[in-house]
């Protein structure tokens, strides 16, 4: 009888590999598990995921932000003036456009012969009317003198009749005449001083009117002295000189054209006074104010001015404004050369900002998506002033924050993102 299989039971070792097999196994069971959580803890919190390089990123920070505009122009001629034409004639141009011309150089010649021919005539009256004043002045010289003798002639008799009536008295006195006689010499007496007398004021009398004809006589004559001036300047003008230093611009008429008065012949522009003519947006035409500082760049250089106009009509929704700067000799310029500018609106202190992106416009500048560690949260807040390059953070951020500056909606509204 067997009582048990004891005897036939063999004692045996366990091999290494069959000691750590169990272990391992449990190992990797553990793993598994911890995988799967997490990756279920995962797609509890973050339902999106992105390419970091799909992304930009930008670090919040405390400085200095100035509020500006960005924008473009061109320069333009502060001083260009237009020519034109003081008579109707033949024009002859006598500069090319892009010619330098010095201040006074004649640009352009009109030929008037109406205008000539007016000049000749007005001068041959007025050559006409110095002789007749010569002749006045003769004449008037001729007729003081007759003047001069009737009093001369009244003074004469004068004489005689007071010698008369001095004889009268004596002979009165001796009775050698009647009393008849001597009133008679008396009367005679009378008479010869009233035509002293009324000799003299017509002397004088003739001598102012001879003086006022001949002043009058005179004025005509200055009256056409101004005549044949004006005339003589007129012709003088057909020769158009060019008003400053500088280049052509245009011609606004054609070589040997007919043209008519006051008709715009060409343009001169004037190379040493330059200003920047700049197109801004209409949104922005309230924040600007005159005196305003201004950065224009011409490719590397840059150059500071002032707003000096800005134009009170919208055209194709922007505004014009003028920037005056102070020219630099090294400084080389054309009239409608291309500039970028910085319209500088205000200097704010030590405030809260990040660089502006996509996200300003496309989060309508109330949400961002933040940086914590390898996702992306979205949270709320207010953006303040901002200028090109900068915007302020008024609320939603410190500095050291890291914020997504691209386009949020390429972030699908997710609350939290990975970021892979």
């Amino acid at each position: 009888m067997i009582k048990d299989t004891s005897a036939q039971d063999t004692v045996v070792s366990p091999s290494v590999s069959k000691r750590f097999k169990q272990p391992l196994l449990w190992g990797v069971f553990a793993l598994g598990l911890g995988v799967l959580l997490w990756g279920t803890v995962t797609a509890s919190t973050a339902n999106h995921s992105i390419a970091r390089a799909d992304l930009r990123f930008a670090t919040l920070t405390k400085g200095d932000l100035i509020r500006d505009i960005a924008t473009s122009g061109k320069i333009v001629a502060a001083n260009a003036p237009v020519l034109y034409s003081l008579d109707k004639g033949t024009v002859t141009l006598l500069a090319k456009p892009g010619d330098e011309v010095a201040k006074g150089d004649i640009v352009a010649e009109i030929e008037s012969p109406t205008l000539l021919n007016n000049l000749k005539q007005q001068q041959a009256l007025l050559e006409g009317m110095k002789s007749s004043l010569q002749r006045a002045h003769l004449n008037a010289r001729r007729d003081l003198i007759k003047a001069e003798q009737t009093i001369d002639m009244a003074k004469v008799d004068l004489d005689a009749a007071a010698r008369e009536s001095r004889r009268g008295h004596q002979l009165i006195a001796d009775k050698l005449i009647s009393q008849i006689d001597f009133e008679k010499n008396e009367d005679d007496l009378k008479k010869a001083k009233m035509l002293y007398g009324h000799a003299k004021q017509e002397a004088g009398l003739m001598k102012d009117t001879l003086a006022f004809e001949l002043q009058n006589l005179e004025a005509e004559v200055n009256r056409q002295v101004l005549v044949v001036e004006e005339l003589k300047r007129q012709v003088e003008a057909l020769a158009i000189k060019a008003p400053v230093a500088g280049i052509i611009g245009n011609w606004l008429v054609e070589q040997k054209a007919r043209i008519e008065a006051n008709a715009a012949i060409l343009t001169v522009v004037d190379l040493t006074a330059f200003e920047a003519e700049l197109m801004v947006p209409e949104s922005y035409a309230d924040d600007l104010g005159l005196g305003m500082e201004v950065e224009l760049s011409f490719g590397a250089i840059k150059v500071m001015g002032q707003l000096s106009s800005i134009s009170p009509e919208v055209r194709n929704r922007e505004v014009t404004a003028r920037v005056r700067f102070a020219q630099q000799s090294g400084l080389k310029l054309r009239q409608n050369q291309w500039l970028s500018a910085r319209v500088l609106l205000e200097n704010r202190k030590d405030v809260l900002m990040v660089k502006r992106g996509a996200f300003v416009t496309s989060g309508g500048g109330r949400e961002v998506y933040v940086v914590e560690g390898e996702q992306a949260v979205k949270k709320s807040i207010r953006l303040g002033a901002r200028s090109s390059s900068h915007v302020e953070v008024i609320s939603g951020g410190k500095p050291g924050d890291v914020w997504v500056i691209s386009s949020i909606h390429d972030l699908n509204g997710a609350e939290q993102v990975l970021i892979n």
